[in-house]
């Protein structure tokens, strides 16, 4: 466990904080089993009726921690923690809410493609530089982005790299609605205790019709996570990883 993830309960709410602001809320494998651990005990108990996701003020999250990629791009073990964050992504049964304020990169942006409801601020920007970093989208993102924003919406988002500003976002469909900063936690929270106040099985069964068999999903994390593993040890993600991780020390 860590404590760069904060889990709280507010009554029927779960509350999932990445509270990492001094890395702009990085991603360690420590923080994914933090948060897969989470949300299997939120959906295992009866009191809890949603899960919420926070970041910090200006960030969301700027992705995996490049220093675990460099890990397995050096010949290291990457671990089972972010392939068990993605099925627990996939198969959650319970309403999944989000925050998310200013940096949204990588997996900052494609778990919002999970979640039922996305609040999101003026200054935030949508970005998945996989391709860029000489990698390939990851959490079902090559399934679900297109089927959210259009096939082209989709690829200049996960192929150019293109990034999406919140009134883009929610036009194309990827959030819910835009609110101010000051707003945010507030507007999140009442929603959750709309979905809380709903009769459990009845919203269950309607989540679980409106999202479909589990199963092409699952299938597509599958084949992304292998070409992902794959990519991580190529010489051109090595060199692109390398670059970027110079320019930040620059």
């Amino acid at each position: 466990m860590t404590d760069h993830i904060l889990v709280e309960r507010q009554g029927a709410i779960q509350i999932i904080r990445i509270n990492r602001p001094d890395k702009k809320n990085a991603l360690t494998r420590a923080m994914y089993a933090t948060m897969s651990a989470a949300l299997a005990g939120g959906d295992a108990d009866p009191a809890i009726r949603v899960h919420v996701f926070f970041g910090v003020p200006g960030a969301f999250s700027s992705g995996n921690d490049l220093g675990d990629f460099m890990i397995v791009a050096s010949g290291g073990e990457g671990g089972t923690e972010v392939w068990d964050f993605l099925m627990a992504l996939a198969r959650v049964e319970k309403p999944m809410v989000s925050g998310v304020d200013g940096i949204a990169v990588g997996i900052g942006t494609t778990l919002n493609l999970h979640c039922d409801l996305t609040f999101a601020t003026p200054p935030t920007i949508f970005r998945t530089p996989f391709v860029d970093l000489g990698l390939v989208p990851e959490a079902g993102s090559s399934l679900l982005a297109p089927q959210i924003l259009g096939r082209q919406g989709a690829f200049a988002l996960l192929g150019l790299g293109e990034g999406l500003s919140a009134e883009r976002a929610k036009v194309a469909g990827l959030i819910y609605e835009v609110v101010e900063e000051r707003e945010l936690e507030t507007s999140v929270l009442a929603a959750a205790g709309q979905i809380a106040a709903k009769p459990p099985q009845a919203l269950k069964i309607a989540r679980d019709l409106m999202r479909g068999s589990r199963d092409a999903l699952v299938e597509r994390i599958g084949q992304e996570s292998q070409h992902f593993r794959e990519r991580l040890k190529s010489d051109e993600a090595r060199a692109a990883l390398t670059a970027f991780m110079t320019r930040k020390k620059a």
